[in-house]
Parts: C-alpha cells; sequence; structure tokens
C-alpha cells in the first residue's frame, strides 16, 4: 500500500485570513467547502498541490504545519501505519468526512483519510 499525498495543512487562529494572504501570494482562490474553520487554496502556481488551513484555538510550538494524505483502505492503512512504527493520535471527522491523525516515529504529525471521501471532498471544492 502507498499513502497519496493530499494538501499541506497549516494550523491557524485565523484561518480566513491566512488563506487569503496565501491566495494572493499564489494567485489561487480560496474555497470554503468546511466552513470557515478549514478552507482551502487551489489554482494559481501551486499547481496539483492545495494548501489547507484549519483553525485552532493557540499556536502549538513545533506542531504548525503537516501533512495529509489519502489511502484506498483506510484501516489497513492505520493497521499498516501502527505496525512501522507510527502512533495514532486521534481520529476526527463525521460520517462525510473522517481522518486519523499520526505521529511518526520522531513525534511528527499527519494525517490520513480514506481516499474516496477525500476525492469525494475534493470534487465539491470546484
Amino acid at each position: 500500500m502507498a499513502l497519496i499525498p493530499g494538501q499541506i495543512t497549516i494550523n491557524s487562529t485565523d484561518p480566513a485570513a491566512l488563506a487569503g494572504w496565501w491566495a494572493e501570494r499564489l494567485g489561487g482562490g480560496v474555497a470554503d467547502t468546511f466552513g470557515p474553520d478549514f478552507l482551502f487554496v487551489h489554482g494559481g502556481t501551486l499547481g496539483a498541490v492545495s494548501l489547507a488551513f484549519q483553525r485552532v484555538e493557540e499556536l502549538a510550538v513545533g506542531q504548525r504545519i503537516h501533512l495529509d494524505f489519502s489511502a484506498p483502505d483506510l484501516e489497513a492503512e492505520v493497521a499498516a501505519l501502527e505496525a512501522a512504527g507510527a502512533t495514532v493520535v486521534g481520529r476526527r471527522g463525521d460520517e462525510h468526512f473522517a481522518w486519523v491523525t499520526f505521529a511518526d516515529p520522531q513525534g511528527n504529525e499527519f494525517c490520513v483519510a480514506a481516499q474516496a471521501e477525500a476525492e469525494a471532498a475534493y470534487e465539491t471544492e470546484g
């Protein structure tokens, strides 16, 4: 199995302002598919990469940016990542879109969602 890159996610206390700032720098547009607390910047010079900006109450030291991936079989990937030394930090989301947050062996966080859910979410972003 292989993880599929999704986007680079940036924690922010004001995701709208930061997403707008980056959209202007990159010539892209802002999409609010999931509401004002999780925004995407697409297009412009980003190419196939997306930036995501998620609201946090407080900016923690060291975990301000993380990678998001998807996998064809989320639960199989969870098991494979744990067997390879990753630690599950938590699970979030709802019945429409859910993901698992991990820490790699050195404590860097990253997220993995089910590929079908991630693709459906990207399609609704326009």
